[in-house]
């Protein structure tokens, strides 16, 4: 089976984690497909927006610690080597410009959970869980949360979530903020594919730059943050897609965006 599932249609590609008979843990080699995965996502121009989730009912429940060649068990190499084999995959998944989605249902934990707080966008049913499982397995945050979670949910809330481990709700992770919306499970496929359809249509570049200048601005003055501003303007205003936005305002009439 592959480790993965992937389907493109009109500039969304679907990123589906395919392990259902183990709730979507991730094996090494689904690790690697991912990591790969994100890599040809920002590579390819005709990807303008991307959509995680993960097959059958659930999101993905962390690591597969029964693959004996994976990150959490493999005896092959130091821990250190095989930690920042794993953290490829953050960071590719980080580094991708375009606007992404993660689509939750069933349980997102441990590196589950932390690789549905590298999108841009959760959206969860309503019987989505989530949990940062780490300490219950005698581990530590990996894939990033611990950068991502206190900036979602504030440091108070990180903490508890991260040294308790507890399993919360759909309804809790939206009133914490842990996710952007929470639907039923009938109407989830619907809103993320308009979600990512309006992100796909949208002004590629100037939605890749404003997603920049969010990510950089928890470690950025506020005087850098608006010379970072002024140089994304000054990209954007080169744009095809500015022309289009600036002609379609003096025609009164709803702008068509090609990404350039």
């Amino acid at each position: 089976m592959d480790p993965l599932i992937i389907e493109r249609s009109e500039g969304v590609v679907r990123v589906t984690m395919n392990a259902p008979e183990k709730k979507n843990a991730a094996s090494g080699r689904m690790f690697e497909a991912l990591r790969d995965a994100f890599i040809e996502v920002e590579r390819n121009d005709a990807d303008r927006a991307m959509v995680l989730t993960g097959a059958d009912g659930n999101f993905c429940t962390g690591a597969d610690l029964t693959d004996p060649d994976g990150e959490n068990m493999s005896l092959a190499q130091p821990g250190i080597v095989r930690m920042r084999r794993l953290n490829e995959v953050a960071q590719a998944l980080h580094a991708i410009t375009k606007p992404t989605i993660a689509k939750v249902d069933g349980l997102a934990v441990g590196a589950g959970l932390s690789l549905a707080l590298g999108c841009d966008l959760i959206v969860a049913s309503e019987r989505a869980r989530f949990s940062m499982i780490f300490a219950k397995r005698a581990l530590s945050p990996d894939l990033g949360a611990s950068w991502l979670l206190p900036r979602a949910v504030g440091m108070a809330k990180a903490k508890e979530l991260t040294l308790l481990g507890d399993i919360i709700d759909a309804p809790e992770a939206l009133a914490i903020g842990l996710i952007n919306r929470m639907e039923s499970l009938d109407d989830l496929d619907t809103v993320v594919d308009e979600l990512a359809g309006r992100l796909a249509s949208g002004p590629t570049v100037a939605l890749s730059l404003a997603k920049g200048l969010l990510d950089s601005a928890a470690r950025t003055s506020f005087e850098q943050a608006l010379e970072d501003e002024g140089r994304a303007q000054s990209i954007n205003f080169e744009t095809a897609d500015l022309r289009e936005a600036m002609t379609a305002f003096f025609e009164k009439r709803s702008p068509t965006f090609t990404g350039r």
